[in-house]
């Protein structure tokens, strides 16, 4: 069933063409991923599908009826003010069922408010939708938020986290994904490939994550110089298939110019009135000179610095130690960096493995130990929050501004404007300013500022995110060359792969293990010594009202459901009144006051442990 069609659609800004002609369309069960350049024009198409801009020409027609969840790069849930607005906003079945039974609850009195809650519970099965949520803030590591935490203090990454569980929990029949591994650890992104990959899964989408690509997509769609070129397969067909097509391309153009040649002399041999066969050739010559000049993009990044020799001493941690209140970062870790360390970092979020980065780069100071740095090192350093560009500032003189020439090997020069050009800014976009950069653009424009300090130590921060595929292969084959060290952050499957010699594996409370193994070898370790992970067909909510489910709603009898919520807050003001007990025993000025407290406690725990059972009972069978 065809859920989108696509129709020669284009856009341009201004003097740039973004793209032209655009057709394609989208089945069910379909998954399609997005493929092009920095800039290219991929953002822009999905904000076309989502409905938030329009192309130039052309038509993009949806099935009637259809539900579309667009999660974007940017999430800033401005109409929100809290987390659990975000996942409860939505005016449906399911939202209007708990709005009525969490009224029911706070006004026990109102026996009829709790009937009339309990039968929308049971009848929108609202039970599974509040279950489903809780459960996938767990997979995705934010069951430590409250639901009632504000947004404006949550990070970038977990605004994205919140935003892609919100879209999870709607289950749309499309999803339109923007980078969706981007602040995922690797737990989250395999299991969010499971959940993709189901056959009931429609989606389109944006990613730089080729060993994601190539395990949920079937079709690729490639925007490359204005046109778009689809390819049925993975991730590897499509690397074969695209070299196939501009070998093909390249051998026709190569013909095209040939016969342009000779039909140029004949063009410029024959007199102006023509007969009609004259002018069918006219026309075919035409044709034949649009072919000839056409050009296969073959523009790509070039990365080269001079990097400055490395003396012996380079990086030691002796005892390093470093914890935030309860938390440990680092308990007694020591490493002694060779030349040509190529090192991955590797762990869940919320290790600590972006303050580790920040402990060499002395940014903070170790709690124990010490950090020792040799005189020769120059640092750079690619963090994850990139850099802060001045919007009303055009990119030469950003450029320009750290220096306006640029040494390189073999006592070679290059200016600024020069160095723009190898990073894909032509002159023409050398003089825009920096906020008209795509995000991707963006974070090209950030690497590029990092190695015009001509670093023998590159310590890169999550380097993938945002760049386009064909940037990240170019700068893999720039960092497998590269002669100083390298430290990398990155939850780029394929890009720790192909450039880790071994492994930083953070464990928790402290530990870090050096692993001499792919970080590929090192997950599918860590798996089979947790378990397998939660499946995503557990996160799956009915969406058929007559499909039978195990609530508590229908095991309970209407008197048990109200007991089995009521012990729900007993059991919390008994714990808290337990908590100012036992700060008053400690603070008990006579053996009296000592004694007296101490049999308020017993008591108290005696009336805990019997609602605790209860509460139990009553969950078990719920």
């Amino acid at each position: 069933m065809n859920l989108l069609s696509v129709e020669e659609i284009a856009k341009r800004f201004g003097e740039r063409v973004l793209f032209s002609d655009i057709t394609f369309g989208l089945d069910q069960g379909q998954k399609m991923a997005l493929v092009a350049k920095n800039g290219g024009g991929k953002t822009t198409l999905l904000e076309m599908l989502s409905g938030d801009t329009n192309p130039d020409s052309g038509n993009i027609v949806w099935r009637n009826g259809i539900s579309v969840g667009y999660l974007r790069q940017d999430n800033p849930f401005k109409e929100f003010n809290t987390v659990k607005e975000v996942l409860y906003g939505s005016d449906n079945d399911f939202v209007r069922a708990l709005n009525s039974y969490e009224f029911a609850i706070e006004n026990p009195e109102d026996d009829d408010a709790m009937q009339k809650a309990l039968n929308l519970m049971d009848s929108s099965k609202a039970w599974d939708y509040e279950a489903k949520i809780d459960k996938l803030l767990s997979i995705f590591g934010m069951d430590s938020l409250g639901k009632n935490q504000p947004i404006d203090v949550l990070s970038g990454g977990q605004k994205k986290r919140i935003a892609l569980i919100k879209l999870i929990v709607d289950e749309p029949d499309v999803f339109i994904l923007d980078e969706p591994t981007n602040h995922l650890d690797i737990s989250m992104i395999e299991w969010l490939e499971e959940y993709l990959a189901g056959p009931n899964i429609s989606l389109f989408m944006v990613t730089h994550d080729r060993y994601f690509l190539s395990r949920v997509c079937n079709q690729i769609l490639e925007l490359d110089g204005g046109q778009a070129h689809m390819y049925t397969g993975d991730y590897e067909y499509f690397i074969e298939k695209k070299a196939e097509r501009e070998e093909n391309l390249s051998a026709e153009i190569g013909k095209a110019k040939n016969l342009y040649r000779k039909e140029i002399e004949w063009m410029r041999r024959m007199p102006k009135a023509r007969a009609t066969k004259a002018k069918s050739r006219e026309d075919r010559f035409y044709e034949t000179e649009k072919k000839a000049k056409q050009r296969i993009n073959k523009d790509e990044v070039q990365l080269s610095i001079k990097s400055e020799r490395l003396g012996s001493k380079i990086l030691e941690l002796h005892h390093v130690k470093k914890s935030f209140d309860t938390l440990k970062i680092v308990d007694d870790f020591n490493y002694t960096f060779k030349k040509g360390d190529k090192i991955g970092i590797a762990g869940k979020n919320g290790v600590g493995k972006t303050t580790f980065l920040n402990l060499i780069m002395g940014l903070e100071e170790v709690d124990g130990g010490k950090v020792v740095t040799g005189e020769t090192v120059q640092f750079g350093y690619y963090t994850q929050k990139g850099i802060q560009l001045s919007e009303d500032k055009r990119i030469i003189d950003i450029v320009k501004d750290i220096a306006e020439i640029i040494p390189l090997e073999k006592g070679k020069k290059i200016t600024a404007s020069q160095l723009l050009e190898k990073f894909l800014f032509p002159p023409k976009q050398q003089y825009t300013y920096a906020s008209k950069l795509s995000g991707g653009e963006k974070k090209r424009l950030y690497l590029l500022t990092i190695l015009m300090s001509n670093p023998n130590f590159l310590i890169l921060d999550e380097p993938t995110n945002d760049l386009d595929i064909k940037t990240i292969q170019i700068l893999e084959d720039f960092l497998q060359e590269f002669p100083g060290c390298l430290l990398i952050v990155s939850h780029d499957r394929a890009f720790m792969d192909n450039l880790a010699d071994h492994i930083f594996y953070f464990k928790g409370e402290g530990e870090i293990k050096d692993y001499n193994k792919t970080y590929s070898e090192i997950i599918e370790l860590q798996k089979s010594k947790e378990g397998n992970a939660s499946s995503p067909k557990a996160v799956q909510a009915p969406k058929k009202v007559e499909e039978k489910t195990d609530s508590y709603a229908e095991k309970l009898s209407y008197n048990e459901r109200r007991e089995y919520n009521k012990l729900e807050k007993e059991i919390q003001k008994l714990e808290a009144k337990k908590v100012e007990l036992t700060e008053t025993l400690s603070d008990a000025a006579t053996d009296a006051e000592n004694l007296e407290t101490s049999e308020a406690i017993a008591k108290l725990i005696d009336e805990l442990d019997e609602k605790e059972l209860r509460w139990l009972e009553l969950s078990e069978r719920a």
